[in-house]
């Protein structure tokens, strides 16, 4: 629960690099060209989400190149040579190894048509460093791939990388389906990530990183500030949303005892992290009652009143929306009879309330994890 909920896994990691890479990146000015002649390089990159010099060492390095080339030099990619790069983009982003990748796209492609003409350039691009490439790209190169750390200089996807840094490859794979605005391609790898690993690792491992990611991105923007990855962050924010709404679509039992209550804070409008505890609390058949984005004071105190909940969590993205005296007061508030009378337990959950001592009598949980296991302690007593 501590990442960046809405900061709001084909673009997959660039081949060579590892890094997820900006889909504008190198395309500058290389608007579509449907041309008889096929698409440009940079066109076919702004299209798929990929740098144009990973297209450039695919076509060197394993034969997934363009058909025609205009004046026997300036790759033109076709629609048949661009859903080649689309299989390569799904493979690699599911963690397929590259060069196995090139393989399979390549043999798709053969079966599902004319194999390539072997002349696509004169001498078959026979040139040095890819004197091991087989005419007509029909087989992989066998240059090997490089396994060592890269030196400084050749930091992976440069200044146009998503900044994931060391995460698995399941986040790479979101992350670049997000970037490539491929919805479909986000859900099904939502669906198997979660599938796998289950909601908490899928989330801490998986989700937050990528979150995390394309939101750095957006706010390190200096092009037109706040507008790059917009489109990126809303994409994968609402089908993140969607994929954790369908973790638990019906509980086994309906859930009994007193529920726990999920709302930000006013003027907080990031709720990702509440879904995620919210689908955790009901994988554990645990009652809940979430109220999203922005709750007014008053109507969660009317709120806590009326269903008597064993705990309040309260979401804050951010410092100026961390209310530290609603805090105090929810967990101040009182039902039952004189004498009897009940509290809820109240978690500040969210980076907000980071930096300081929480508000007093308050629980402060760092993580989904953490949460979760301190919500059924609560609930159990």
């Amino acid at each position: 629960m501590g990442g960046p909920a809405d900061t709001s896994t084909p673009l997959p990691a660039d081949s060579a690099t590892g890094a997820v890479t900006d889909p504008a990146a190198g395309a500058a000015g290389a608007g579509p060209d449907a041309g008889a002649a096929g698409l440009t390089t940079g066109a076919v990159a702004r299209r798929l989400g990929v740098a144009p010099t990973t297209l450039r060492s695919w076509d060197r390095r394993y034969g997934i190149g363009p058909a025609v080339r205009e004046g026997g030099r300036h790759r033109r990619w076709s629609p048949a040579d661009v859903a080649v790069l689309e299989a390569m983009c799904r493979l690699t982003g599911s963690g397929v190894p590259p060069a196995e990748a090139a393989r399979q796209a390549l043999a798709a492609r053969q079966a599902s048509g004319p194999g390539r003409r072997d002349a696509r350039r004169p001498g078959n691009d026979v040139r040095p460093g890819n004197e091991t490439r087989p005419p007509g790209g029909a087989a992989l190169a066998q240059r090997p791939e490089r396994t060592g750390p890269r030196s400084p200089a050749h930091r992976p996807g440069g200044s146009n990388a998503l900044p994931l840094g060391n995460v698995r490859q399941e986040c790479r794979g979101l992350a670049g389906a997000a970037v490539r605005l491929d919805a479909a391609a986000v859900d099904g790898l939502l669906e198997a990530v979660l599938a796998e690993h289950g909601l908490v690792a899928s989330w801490e491992d998986v989700i937050t990183p990528a979150l995390r990611a394309v939101g750095r991105k957006w706010a390190a923007s200096t092009e037109r500030p706040g507008e790059r990855y917009v489109e990126v962050e809303h994409l994968l924010s609402w089908h993140v949303s969607s994929a954790l709404r369908r973790v638990v679509t019906h509980p086994p039992v309906r859930p009994r005892g007193a529920p726990v209550l999920l709302a930000c804070t006013p003027g907080e409008t990031h709720t990702l992290s509440l879904e995620a505890l919210a689908a955790g609390l009901a994988e554990r058949g645990l009652p809940v009652r979430m109220f999203g984005a922005s709750v007014p004071a008053e109507a969660l105190d009317r709120a806590v009143r009326r269903t008597g909940p064993a705990a309040v969590v309260l979401w804050s993205q951010s410092r100026p929306t961390a209310d530290r005296a609603l805090a105090v007061r929810v967990g101040a508030t009182a039902w039952g009879v004189r004498g009897a009378r009940t509290r809820p337990a109240v978690a500040v959950a969210g980076p907000g309330w980071a930096g300081g001592t929480p508000p007093a009598g308050t629980l402060r949980p760092r993580g989904l994890r953490e949460a979760l296991d301190t919500l059924v302690a609560v609930c159990a007593r």
